[in-house]
């Protein structure tokens, strides 16, 4: 199968689309248009005064933009959903959906900086257009921000080695390159889990460039807010990180999962559950497309 193939392959699209439970004539935003699957799949349903706003802030999924009288593409990250909903005069809407993973078109390509398995610039950007590349933070920061940013966001024990290893190693040149950091990092790390934890140090690393957590924090603030009453939020996780924020959110109503109950005990949340229990792909889907093995979809339906 081919990269431009993957890229476009869409995670748990059809259990998506079913929790989103969509009205051809609502008002919908994908937060996460990458490769567009999921959006096209939402306006094929679209008709009359339906609507459909996809966000992304990566210049590579504008060459998959769609001509369509029901769609708007967004040149931005979705921690702004609030505000360019009231841009575009929207007061709420019925469905919001992000597929929070990282494509494979990403990983594979070299010039991006976000996997292990090429020589490159050490970059991570999703917006190449601005902020600090992943080389920036390797060599500007503290050593202990280093160790805090490997184990808050990659949940590794050895952050502190880690850490250590990299501000010896600047001090003597700057790590410019994905081979300039292998050679700090990897033989912190065994043999037998070598992949498993070098892909803790690139999360870590791609986490902090993009202020994932941050911008993820904002957006499902926003979603609160630009939501109609049974309107439904619609989420695919692939870490644990941030799969325990949304759900936090949706049984919550707050990131930090803290339950305010009203005066008879019942939990006061802004949203209830659609699916209990987590959606996961079938094992047909995971053979299919291998990006989807660690993805969680959790539906959450906003309360009058």
């Amino acid at each position: 199968m081919s990269e431009e193939q993957v890229y476009h392959i869409p995670v748990l699209l059809h259990e998506s689309l079913e929790g989103l439970a969509i009205d051809p004539e609502g008002i919908y935003v994908d937060v996460t248009f990458g490769g567009g699957g999921h959006s096209k799949a939402i306006l094929s349903k679209l008709c009359g005064k339906g609507h459909l706003y996809s966000f992304d802030q990566d210049p590579d999924a504008e060459q998959n933009i769609v001509e369509n009288e029901h769609f708007t593409f967004v040149r931005s990250n979705f921690r702004f959903l609030q505000n360019f909903m009231r841009y575009y005069s929207v007061e709420e809407v019925d469905g919001i959906l992000a597929d929070l993973g990282v494509s494979s078109h990403h990983f594979d390509d070299a010039e991006r900086g976000f996997s292990f398995r090429f020589d490159g610039l050490l970059d991570m950007r999703m917006n190449q257009r601005a902020g600090k590349t992943a080389a920036d933070i390797v060599n500007d920061y503290t050593e202990e921000k280093l160790a805090d940013l490997f184990y808050l966001y990659g949940e590794l024990k050895n952050s502190r080695k880690l850490a250590s290893a990299l501000v010896k190693a600047r001090a003597k040149e700057p790590i410019k390159t994905i081979g300039d950091f292998l050679q700090v990092v990897q033989p912190l790390f065994g043999k037998e889990r070598e992949k498993k934890e070098l892909a803790k140090v690139f999360q870590a690393l791609r986490i902090e460039v993009n202020q994932e957590m941050t911008a993820l924090r904002e957006m499902l603030l926003s979603a609160i807010e630009v939501l109609k009453p049974g309107g439904r939020l619609a989420v695919i996780t692939y870490h644990s990180l941030e799969d325990r924020m949304v759900k936090n959110i949706m049984k919550t109503g707050n990131v930090e999962g803290k339950l305010k109950q009203d005066f008879f005990g019942r939990i006061e949340s802004p949203f209830k559950l659609v699916n209990n229990k987590v959606i996961i792909p079938d094992e047909e889907e995971q053979e299919r497309n291998p990006r989807s093995r660690s993805a969680k979809l959790r539906i959450a339906e906003k309360i009058g």
